[in-house]
């Protein structure tokens, strides 16, 4: 966590960062707007120490991002597949019948627990698609179309 200004100067206050070599990735660039928003959520609510440990539920997220709650769960599936966060403990009943939320991990910086940073996302790569032969259709005369394939 940062340290206090010296002699009462007033900083900025918090902040969320995103690093150059983050959005440099392809998993980043390729991003939809929709799972940006979460990812800058998840990481509004670390606080320098808490990685591993950080609480979001999809209501929770819904309410912050105002949309509805059953838009951002494929968006949390999107950050999942890509590498950006990981779920730590999964959602579930609480002893006395009330729900707890998941919590989360951030990909880019080591969990509470010592475990160092994954960063799947740097090595996430978009799958391309097949790639077809190109085929002119070309009419033979009165018989019919024939195939032509290029040289």
């Amino acid at each position: 966590m940062a340290r206090p200004y010296k002699r009462q100067k007033k900083g900025t206050g918090r902040h969320v960062q995103l690093p150059e070599w983050l959005q440099a990735s392809e998993a980043w660039a390729t991003l939809p707007p929709g799972p940006r928003a979460l990812y800058v959520e998840l990481k509004r609510r670390y606080n320098g120490s808490n990685n591993g440990d950080i609480i979001l539920s999809h209501r929770d997220a819904a309410t912050a991002l105002n949309v509805h709650r059953n838009t951002v769960g494929p968006w949390f599936r999107e950050l999942q597949q890509r590498g950006f966060i990981t779920m730590t403990k999964a959602p579930h009943l609480g002893p006395s019948g009330i729900g707890k939320a998941s919590v989360w991990a951030l990909g880019e910086v080591p969990t509470r627990d010592g475990k160092p940073a994954t960063k799947r996302f740097v090595s996430w790569r978009q799958k391309q698609k097949p790639r077809t032969k190109n085929r002119t259709l070309r009419p033979n005369g009165c018989d019919g179309w024939v195939v032509v394939e290029p040289v």
